[in-house]
């Protein structure tokens, strides 16, 4: 989802609860187009963060504080000089624009109170952070925009600030006849008719309004009937009521564990995949980007592993199918055995050159005509199929190794691709990594790291409605020291039935057992994290650690077990709480 107006103006609410009324502490300039404002106000310290970089400009409080460079750039220190110990008297966003706009009052060198304004521009490529007078007399700004960058407006020190050019309608003070007759009768798509005449309004939100209002945003505005045109306007004045009321709701889209979007309002458009609620835009911001961050360093760190197991697993897959199909081939062999048996007890019956004799089956009664090698006698002909039967009975036996032995490995690999989707940190690649040099999918490197001093991954950690803490492994070895490490004996354990998944464990810490929502959302768990994902359901084994067994010398991840109970369980985890991961194991 875009940093757009709606954002922003969820960011300005919480940055006029917070701020206004506060003074400012510190300003850090910790990049050349970031500022890092400390604010104290209503007992908190309160830490924005201004950035204007052309590729991801963003406002949004921190948790903590980023290093301070030793030595501040000018554009901090003049900021320091004028406002520093200065008192933020309002936040405001002008025009629903992607612009932020901080007033600042502070005393000046005779002690007489002046105001001074902070302008944060969060305009792609076009953003910048911008200081003014109380007349709107540029200060200084952390990017100068001479006329040789720029014609239409230049930001440098002396000049008068004005708002960028804009002939879109400010969303706050929309009414229906504007948006029937102004922006609705323009001949585009629906989708582009609303973000390109509606300031703040992005791409991905015009699609969620026309998604909401039950219309194709991507018909022509010339499809619309009065019906459409009533609901799409009841949904843009729901989305405008909401925002003058301050009614935000973030979240954050997740597809296969990979953050896909955010926006300050629920987006229904994304239903059908994993849509996760939260408190905080800043939180959402931060954890947001922090997440794309983490998936992108994860995917380019396992592309290597990923090659290799793509090409194993199809390697793998056309040698199952093989030996399947051999398998089913020799399932005949028993019609060999009853025609050489047959023909031991009808034998005396059979006529020089006869090519084929009806016999009855002594076992059921039936009829059985036996196919002869004329030139052979009847003894001759009976060692002939026993013979068959007999080769075909060693490679059915021989097959059946092969095919359980390639089924295993198969469920291994996809078990390995399965954990490097939901890898959170390089810790949990290289828990992976390690374990196919183990299973010898990959070679071992010469010279590598001790094994015994690299950092142990830790499991998903979830809270059930109930309040009982659930755990998933996010791979082999991770799932072995969870259940058999980790889980007490009493304590229960869940996985996807006779497919490749997670080890999910839900701790009971004392108490006798569990209630069954947090059965059924462990069980959703299992699902989820297992190679079953895709599918409307799939069916979960659960049963007490302690009846879980490893037998010698098995895979990474394996356990056998005779006591269990199974449960259906859709494999989807909206709702259900996650926590930050546990401390290093």
């Amino acid at each position: 989802m875009a940093f757009d107006g709606v954002v922003i103006s969820n960011i300005v609410k919480d940055m006029r609860e917070r701020l206004v009324g506060g003074r400012i502490y510190k300003i850090y300039q910790p990049e050349t187009d970031e500022l890092n404002i400390v604010v104290k106000n209503l007992g908190t310290t309160f830490r924005l963060m201004l950035n204007a970089s052309a590729t991801l400009p963003l406002v949004y409080f921190l948790d903590e504080n980023k290093s301070n460079p030793m030595k501040a750039p000018g554009f901090c220190m003049l900021l320091r000089k004028h406002v520093g110990n200065g008192r933020i008297t309002d936040v405001s966003q002008p025009d629903f624009e992607r612009i932020i706009e901080i007033t600042i009052e502070h005393l000046d060198d005779m002690g007489d109170i002046c105001k001074k304004k902070l302008i944060i521009e969060l305009m792609g490529k076009y953003s910048n952070i911008i200081f003014t007078d109380d007349e709107g007399k540029i200060i200084d700004s952390i990017k100068r925009i001479g006329n040789n960058i720029s014609s239409v407006r230049e930001v440098l020190p002396g000049r008068d600030y004005v708002l960028p050019p804009n002939d879109k309608y400010n969303p706050l003070l929309l009414t229906r006849d504007i948006m029937e007759n102004d922006i609705l009768c323009k001949h585009l798509s629906i989708v582009k008719a609303i973000y390109s005449s509606i300031t703040g309004i992005s791409k991905e939100m015009a699609e969620e309004i026309c998604y909401e209002a039950g219309v194709d945003g991507n018909f022509s505005t010339d499809s619309l009937a009065e019906s459409n045109i009533e609901s799409l306007w009841r949904v843009v004045s729901g989305y405008i009521e909401r925002i003058k009321a301050g009614e935000y709701q973030p979240c954050i889209v997740y597809k296969k564990e990979v953050p896909i979007a955010f926006s300050s309002m629920y987006l229904y458009m994304y239903e059908d995949l994993s849509v996760v609620k939260f408190d905080d835009i800043s939180y959402v911001l931060s954890l947001f980007y922090a997440q794309k961050d983490t998936y992108s360093r994860m995917h380019q760190k396992s592309t290597d592993l990923r090659k290799v197991l793509s090409s194993l697993v199809e390697r793998t897959s056309k040698k199952y199918d093989l030996l399947t199909k051999q398998l089913k081939d020799v399932e005949k062999r028993e019609k060999y055995r009853l025609y050489g048996e047959l023909l031991q007890a009808y034998g005396h019956e059979i006529q020089p050159g006869d090519k084929n004799i009806t016999v009855v089956n002594y076992y059921d009664g039936s009829q059985v005509t036996i196919p002869l090698d004329e030139t052979l006698t009847a003894a001759n002909n009976a060692n002939k199929y026993f013979d068959k039967y007999n080769k075909m009975k060693r490679t059915y036996d021989a097959s059946l190794k092969l095919v359980k032995e390639c089924r295993q490995t198969l469920d291994h690999l996809l078990l390995l691709q399965n954990s490097i989707e939901i890898a959170g940190s390089e810790a949990d690649i290289n828990e992976i990594r390690q374990e196919m040099t183990m299973a010898g999918f990959l070679k071992e490197k010469k010279g590598g790291k001790d094994k015994g001093r690299q950092e142990k991954s830790s499991p998903l950690h979830f809270i059930s409605s109930d309040g009982f803490h659930m755990y998933v492994g996010k791979n082999n070895l991770q799932n072995d020291r969870l259940t058999f490490k980790m889980a007490g004996p009493k304590d229960i354990w869940f996985h996807a039935k006779e497919m490749p998944g997670s080890h999910v464990i839900v701790k009971l810490e004392g108490a006798e057992d569990v209630p069954d929502n947090t059965y059924e959302e462990a069980a959703r768990l299992a699902a989820y994290y297992s190679t079953g994902k895709t599918s409307p359901k799939v069916e979960i084994d659960y049963t007490r650690r302690v009846n879980l067994k490893k037998p010698p010398e098995s895979n990474p991840g394996y356990v056998i077990y005779h006591t269990n109970y199974s449960m259906i369980a859709l494999p989807d985890i909206t709702g259900i709480e996650m926590v930050k991961e546990m401390g290093k194991e």
